[in-house]
C-alpha cells in the first residue's frame, strides 16, 4: 500500500524549483567569481599604479640629485666619475630602505651655451619592469636677463618706454614709462648733473615723473660688476677654433655686414672720415666714424662661425639670420679700449628665438651720426668698461649737423653698461631721438647669443615625461 503518493504535478513543481535553484546558483557563483576577478584585477591595477607613481618619484629624485650636484660642481657633467654615462644610483626611501634605482644621462651644454639636459629613468627594485623617464633642462641665466643693467646712476627721460626689467647699482631717475620692474641697489643717492640735478640733491634710489611707480623697488641686492666674467681669453680661443679671429688691422678697424642668407661679410676699413661730436666725458671729439674706403676680408657662415673676436674697433650692421656673438677687445686688456660703432640698422630676420646677436665692446658702443631716422637694433649689447651712447651732434662749439635728431630708436633685446648710457640731449632733443622704445627679448634669459656671459646658478627651464 502506497502512502502519501506524489502526484505528477508535484514532481514537476519540485523539478522546476530545483532547476531554478540551479540557475540562481550558477548565476550567483558567476557573479561571485566575476566580483572576485574584478577585485583581483582592481587590486593588481592599484598596486601597479602605485608602483608606477613610485617609479615616477624615484625618477624625479634623480633629477633633483643632479640639480644639487650642479649647484656644487657646475662644470661636472659626468657625475664625478670622469667617465661617460649613464650613471646609476640607489634610491633610499624615507624609512631607510633601498627601495629603488635611478639611472642618469647628462647632455652637457653645447659650445657657447649654458643649458644642460638631464634624463632620469627610475624604477622600484621590486618591480624593475615598471620604469618612468623624465627629461629636464637647466641653465645659468645670462647677463642679458634684464632690458637694462647698469653699474651707474642713470636717467630715463620723457619719451622713453621700457618693456622689461631695469636694474642699476646706482640711482635711477625715471621720467619715462616702465612696463616692468625698476630696481636700484641704492636706498638714496646724491643726484648730480648726470641725472638732471644742477645742485647735488639727495633722492630716493628710484624717483622721477614716470611710472607706474608701484613697480619701483629700492634698495635691492647689488649686482657685482667686478665679478661679471666677460672671459675674453675663452672667447678668443673659441673664435680661433670655432669662429673667426682677426688681430689688429693696422688701419681703422673692421666692418661687419650681416646678410639675410645667414652669413657675415667682413671688410677692413682703410680710411674713415671725421664727424665730430660732443660727449659728457670727453667734450668735443674727433670721431673717425664714416667709412670711406675698405677692402674685403671674407664672408663666413654663422652656422659654422658663431663667434667673431677681433682685436680692433668695429662697425656692425645688417640682417641677422642665425646666432652670433661679436667681440671687440684687444690684449693686454688693462691698457686697451676697443669700441663698436653701429652705423645702420641691425635687425633679426625673425624674432622667434632662433636668431640672436651679442655685441660685446671692451669699451663703448656708439650709435653713429648717419643712422636711419627710424633706427632699430636687435640684440644684446654689452659695454664692458664703458657705455652705450650717441654723441651730441648739434653743439655749437663742436658740430651742427642737420641729421642730429632722429625720429625713433627701437631696441629689441638687452642693454648692459658699466657706465651711464645716454643718447638724447635736451628735454625736446636737439640731438638724439624723439621717441625711444626698449623691448626685452625673453629668449635672452636662458638662450643668449653664443658665449655670452652668464651669472648665477643653474635654474630650472623645462620638464617633460617621455
Amino acid at each position: 500500500m502506497i502512502k502519501n503518493p506524489i502526484s505528477i504535478s508535484g514532481y514537476k513543481k519540485a523539478a522546476s524549483i530545483s532547476i531554478l535553484v540551479l540557475v540562481f546558483g550558477i548565476v550567483f557563483s558567476s557573479a561571485i567569481g566575476a566580483l572576485a576577478l574584478v577585485a583581483a584585477v582592481t587590486h593588481s591595477s592599484a598596486t601597479r599604479t602605485e608602483k608606477f607613481e613610485q617609479a615616477l618619484g624615484i625618477s624625479q629624485a634623480g633629477i633633483e640629485y643632479y640639480r644639487w650636484h650642479l649647484a656644487h660642481t657646475p662644470t661636472d657633467f659626468q657625475d664625478g666619475t670622469g667617465q661617460a654615462g649613464p650613471y646609476e644610483h640607489i634610491f633610499t626611501d624615507a624609512f631607510g630602505n633601498d627601495s629603488g634605482t635611478f639611472s642618469l644621462s647628462i647632455d652637457p651644454p653645447a659650445s657657447g651655451s649654458s643649458i644642460t639636459t638631464i634624463t632620469s629613468v627610475g624604477w622600484l627594485n621590486s618591480e624593475p619592469s615598471i620604469k618612468r623617464t623624465i627629461k629636464a633642462r637647466f641653465g645659468i641665466p645670462a647677463l642679458s636677463k634684464y632690458a637694462f643693467l647698469h653699474n651707474a646712476n642713470v636717467w630715463f627721460g620723457t619719451g622713453i618706454t621700457v618693456n622689461g626689467k631695469i636694474l642699476s647699482n646706482g640711482g635711477i631717475r625715471m621720467d619715462g614709462t616702465n612696463g616692468s620692474t625698476v630696481q636700484s641697489a641704492k636706498s638714496t643717492y646724491t643726484c648730480g648733473t648726470e641725472t638732471g640735478c644742477s645742485v647735488p640733491t639727495v633722492k630716493d634710489g628710484v624717483w622721477g615723473t614716470g611710472g607706474p611707480k608701484e613697480l619701483w623697488t629700492f634698495p635691492v641686492p647689488i649686482i657685482d660688476f667686478n665679478g661679471i666674467a666677460v672671459d675674453f681669453s675663452t672667447m678668443k680661443n673659441s673664435s680661433q677654433t670655432n669662429g673667426v679671429y682677426l688681430g689688429a688691422s693696422g688701419a681703422y678697424g673692421y666692418h661687419l655686414i650681416f646678410n639675410s642668407a645667414g652669413t657675415v661679410t667682413i671688410r677692413k676699413v682703410t680710411s674713415a672720415l671725421n664727424r665730430r661730436g660732443y660727449s659728457s666725458e670727453n667734450g668735443c671729439e674727433n670721431l673717425y666714424q664714416q667709412i670711406s674706403t675698405e677692402t674685403n676680408v671674407g664672408t663666413y657662415s654663422l652656422a659654422t662661425k658663431p663667434i667673431i673676436f677681433i682685436e680692433d674697433n668695429l662697425w656692425v650692421e645688417g640682417v641677422i639670420n642665425g646666432r652670433a656673438t661679436v667681440v671687440a677687445a684687444r690684449f693686454p686688456l688693462d691698457v686697451n679700449y676697443m669700441n663698436i660703432w653701429i652705423p645702420n640698422n641691425i635687425t633679426y630676420i625673425a624674432k622667434d628665438g632662433h636668431t640672436s646677436l651679442g655685441l660685446i665692446a671692451q669699451n663703448n658702443i656708439y650709435f653713429g651720426l648717419n643712422i636711419p631716422t627710424a633706427f632699430e637694433i636687435n640684440g644684446a649689447l654689452l659695454a664692458q668698461k664703458g657705455r652705450v651712447i650717441r654723441h651730441n651732434y648739434y653743439y655749437s662749439a663742436c658740430s651742427l649737423y642737420s641729421n642730429a635728431v632722429r625720429n625713433s630708436l627701437s631696441l629689441y633685446g638687452s642693454l648692459i653698461s658699466n657706465q651711464k648710457s645716454y643718447w638724447n640731449w635736451g628735454t625736446v632733443p636737439t640731438s638724439g631721438f624723439t621717441t625711444r622704445t626698449i623691448t626685452y627679448d625673453p629668449n635672452l634669459y636662458f638662450e643668449p647669443p653664443p658665449y655670452f656671459p652668464t651669472q648665477g646658478e643653474y635654474e630650472f627651464i623645462s620638464w617633460e615625461e617621455e
